[in-house]
């Protein structure tokens, strides 16, 4: 039996004596536990950069890093999350400058397009005002993220405190590394489920914590000492995202991405996410090719347009098919 089908019969044991599941939260951990691109840390988290494997013309190459550490104040919530600092942060146009949970597009819409090409709305690609409210896709994930702990990593669930310190962290983290906070919760969600107690993997680069970000030191399912935190410390949550979004001392994170990627457009981010996934762009610019999850950029892409439930549409990686 490979890896990837032992884990999934393991998921799907675990979520069948989990509990009173809602039918229809334990009918969409099961769909998604299909997906490649959801098994966190698996064939996502960032990967080490490989040189030279970005051609001149397909991406303009800004300032990896950012040269300031900027800290903020959470808006609001109910946690202690407070001062967060990043390693880096945003340095071009895209770079966002103040919080609005009330911006997009509403709740957007609970299903799936395939998206094929460079990210660009030429391509088809979504634009940022086809996007959710960070509000509303908040709201809409919370179901995943009381039940993905104990039905996906056979750990224990989510408590209302953690969930409003992944809020209040990401408000904060945003504000400070000047990444569009419904990104960040894109890429959560992308990676973990949201899981505040998710394994740290390790294939050939280690990756912690909510973003399973580059060999990063937060985390409250530590794979160094076998020890599982529950609760899971609000500072402890903050750093998770922290550095996944602005780097770590071993590598980038969404902000170096995007910086990385260039422009002034909604493109910026597909390419961040497909960075930020395998460390790279394939040579022809499309964003379903090259390694690591061919469907991560687009499905990032439909995370951020409401996406939560509905099958996916993208057949690019064998288990999505």
């Amino acid at each position: 039996m490979s890896f990837k089908t032992s884990f999934l019969a393991a998921s799907l044991l675990a979520l069948a004596s989990a509990g009173p599941l809602p039918k229809d939260v334990a009918a969409v951990l099961k769909r998604q536990l299909a997906l490649p691109s959801e098994y966190p840390g698996y064939s996502t988290g960032p990967a080490v950069q490989p040189t030279g494997v970005i051609p001149t013309g397909v991406l303009t190459t800004a300032a990896a890093t950012a040269p300031a550490t900027t800290s903020t104040q959470s808006a609001g919530g109910n946690s202690s999350v407070g001062s967060v600092s990043t390693k880096g942060s945003v340095t071009g146009s895209v770079a966002v400058s103040s919080i609005n949970d009330q911006d997009g597009n509403g709740a957007g819409t609970d299903a799936y397009k395939f998206y094929e090409g460079d990210g660009s709305t030429g391509a088809g690609w979504p634009a940022t005002t086809d996007w959710a409210s960070f509000n509303d896709m908040f709201e809409a994930n919370k179901a995943v993220m009381k039940t993905s702990c104990s039905s996906i990593f056979g750990v224990p669930d989510n408590s209302d405190e953690e969930i409003s310190a992944i809020h209040d962290s990401i408000e904060a983290v945003a504000q400070a590394s000047k990444v569009d906070h419904r990104f960040i919760l894109a890429i959560i969600m992308q990676e973990s489920k949201g899981c505040v107690r998710v394994k740290t993997t390790n294939y050939g680069v280690r990756n912690p914590g909510l973003m399973q970000d580059h060999d990063g030191e937060a985390t409250c399912n530590d794979d160094k000492t076998n020890q599982i935190s529950t609760p899971c410390p609000d500072d402890t949550i903050a750093q998770m995202i922290s550095e996944g979004t602005g780097g770590t001392a071993a590598g980038d994170g969404l902000a170096q991405g995007i910086n990385q990627a260039g422009g002034n457009d909604v493109s910026a981010f597909y390419k961040a996410a497909r960075i930020y996934n395998s460390g790279s762009i394939d040579a022809s610019g499309d964003l379903g090719k090259g390694i690591a999850t061919h469907c991560y950029a687009s499905d990032v892409a439909n995370r951020l347009t409401g996406w939560v439930n509905a099958q996916t549409g993208c057949t690019l990686d064998p288990a999505s098919a």
